[in-house]
């Protein structure tokens, strides 16, 4: 009985491997993983360039605030 049962098990083992090349095997997961691999680096230049932007933003409105904050004090001194 168990000799039956390895058989059986065997020859499912040999399905179960058939039907995984026959969607794809290891080749599609190779090309998920270049797909994947692509849009990551993607992800990673697209917020260097937001990151670059932003700090620009922050400056400008740093400086703008600097600007305004001077004449103000300049002011309340002459006073």
């Amino acid at each position: 009985m168990e000799g039956l049962a390895l058989i059986i098990s065997i020859i499912a083992l040999i399905f179960a491997v058939l039907a995984y090349q026959k969607v794809g095997g290891l080749g599609d997961k190779k090309k998920q993983s270049e797909f994947l691999s692509q849009i990551g680096d993607a992800i990673v230049t697209a917020t260097a360039a937001l990151r670059e932007k932003t700090a620009d933003a922050l400056e400008k409105l740093e400086t703008n605030l600097r600007n305004t904050e001077i004449p103000k004090k300049e002011t309340k001194k002459n006073e």
